[in-house]
Order: C-alpha cells, then sequence, then structure tokens
C-alpha cells in the first residue's frame, strides 16, 4: 500500500513539530509538508496535493476554515482532519461545512490520531468525544441563553475588530499591537463589551460571539 501523505497546518512550531514526531515513524504514512497558516497550506497544496491534511483552526493570514474550502474546492480528494482547542468550538460546524472530515482537540494522544487518520482515509469521519461533548455543552450552557441578542447591542466597529480577537485568543497586549492602540484602551474596550453584552468574562464574550454569529465565514 503507498504511503499516505500527510501536511501539517498549524501556526505553532511546537504542535507541528510534535505531530511529525507522532507520524514520521509510522509505517504507511510520510510527511508531505508542513505550513504555518492557511495560505501556505494552499499554496504548498497546488504544488503537491497531499492525501491528508492535519489543518490548525484559527491561524494568522488564513485560517483553516478558509483554507479547507479553497483546497476542498480544488482537491476534492483531499482529506481535512480538523486540530483544534476547546475554546474553538464555535468554528467546528463551519469547518466539517467547509468540507473537513472530522476534528480531534489538540490534547488528543497517538493513539486517537492514528486512529483519526485510518478512519478518515477510509472514506469515514471521526469526531473527538471530548470535542462533541464540549460543544453540546456549549449549546446548553445557561450563560449562553443569558446573554443579550445582538439586536439589543449597540456594539461599535472598533469593538467588534476587539472582540474578533479575543474569539481568536490574541492577549490584551496582541490585541494592541495589532491595532496599533494602547493595552489601557483595550481595555476599556474590553469593559465596555463587557458591559454591553452581559458577559461576565472573556469566556462569556467568546459565547456572546458564538451565539449571534457574529464572525461567520
Amino acid at each position: 500500500m503507498p504511503d499516505i501523505r500527510i501536511a501539517v497546518v498549524d501556526d505553532h512550531e511546537i504542535v507541528r513539530d510534535g505531530i511529525k514526531i507522532l507520524l514520521e515513524d509510522e509505517p504507511g504514512m510520510e510527511i508531505a509538508y508542513e505550513a504555518k497558516n492557511g495560505k501556505e497550506a494552499v499554496q504548498q497544496c497546488n504544488k503537491n496535493a497531499p492525501d491528508l491534511i492535519i489543518m490548525d483552526i484559527t491561524m494568522p493570514e488564513m485560517d483553516g476554515i478558509k483554507a479547507t474550502k479553497e483546497i476542498k474546492d480544488s482537491y476534492p480528494d483531499v482529506k481535512i482532519l480538523a486540530l483544534t482547542m476547546l475554546s474553538e468550538d464555535q468554528h467546528i460546524r463551519k469547518m466539517i461545512k467547509a468540507g473537513a472530515s472530522g476534528y480531534i482537540l489538540k490534547s488528543s494522544g497517538k493513539e486517537e490520531l492514528l486512529n483519526a487518520i485510518e478512519k478518515i482515509m477510509n472514506g469515514q469521519h471521526y469526531f473527538s468525544d471530548d470535542a462533541t461533548k464540549a460543544i453540546l455543552q456549549e449549546l446548553v450552557s445557561p450563560d449562553v441563553k443569558s446573554l443579550r441578542d445582538s439586536e439589543e447591542v449597540n456594539i461599535t466597529d472598533r469593538e467588534k475588530e476587539v472582540l474578533k480577537l479575543i474569539v481568536d485568543e490574541y492577549t490584551n497586549q496582541e490585541i494592541a499591537d495589532e491595532l496599533f492602540v494602547s493595552v489601557r484602551t483595550v481595555d476599556a474596550h474590553r469593559r465596555n463589551l463587557l458591559q454591553k453584552t452581559g458577559a461576565k468574562n472573556t469566556a462569556g464574550l467568546v459565547k456572546y460571539a458564538i451565539k449571534n454569529n457574529m464572525f461567520e465565514g
């Protein structure tokens, strides 16, 4: 049986290295390429499409959702396995809709990773139990139900920018650097967002964005 050619796409080098170490010595598998964002993943795929891509979701330049859609549009036979953290649950349904065949958590072990690859390459889907439970918990959480609807809240364009970066796990300092403002200004925007949305903390802000589908696509 020919080797399964696998690409590893993640903006954290330590994650890419960890996955490569897990897979490099596995019989029947080889690393096709690695990329640090969705844009690089698409470019590399255009040069030499792999059999399967392990795709992070939240990345700079182009996220995993858009990269998955572009790759699947051009190369429908390439399989995509989404790699996620619990804080990225809001993106899972979008990722599957874009064409991913499954998802696993970054905390998964080697056995689960290999099991996911095997099932996906056999034409099946694979969804991590822990990630599925987390998504269901998000959907039934009373905190989500208590948040205000977007129609009730007047969020400014700048506050939306800040909220998007919060959802993407940026720190206050990183948000300040991205928007060319001071950390104090970011703190003020965060306080305003908490007050307007009814959220109690950062997790609540993320849930608000999920509930109101603020950052589709």
